[in-house]
């Protein structure tokens, strides 16, 4: 890839244009590790609740343009994704949705 210096222009045009969304994954990823560590949980755990949480904080900055809300707000999507944790967030999840829709009643 030496030899062929428009490779590397690409790239790292390519890097700067996500930058913020590939950092607000790591992010998201690296305080959902920490998170777990600190709570004295298996590597296993660990490394499954870093990728879901990584995953979640891409959808999350997907939606961001719905909302009508800045891409510059993806770091913090990710740094929240990562310190809450996919429980939290699906329990929040859980009550915005019973909330906004109420269930359906038995036939």
């Amino acid at each position: 890839m030496s030899d062929k210096p428009g490779a590397w222009a690409i790239a790292l045009a390519w890097l700067s244009q996500y930058s913020p969304i590939l950092y607000a994954a790591a992010l998201s990823c690296v305080m959902a590790v920490l998170r777990i560590t600190y709570g004295g949980c298996t590597r296993r755990q660990m490394l499954v609740e870093g990728a879901i949480c990584g995953g979640l904080t891409l959808t999350i900055i997907g939606g961001l343009d719905f909302f009508g809300l800045p891409q510059s707000m993806a770091t913090f999507a990710g740094g929240w994704v990562g310190f809450l944790g996919v429980e939290k967030i699906r329990n929040i999840a859980d009550r915005v949705i019973d909330f906004k829709l109420p269930p359906r009643k038995a036939e």
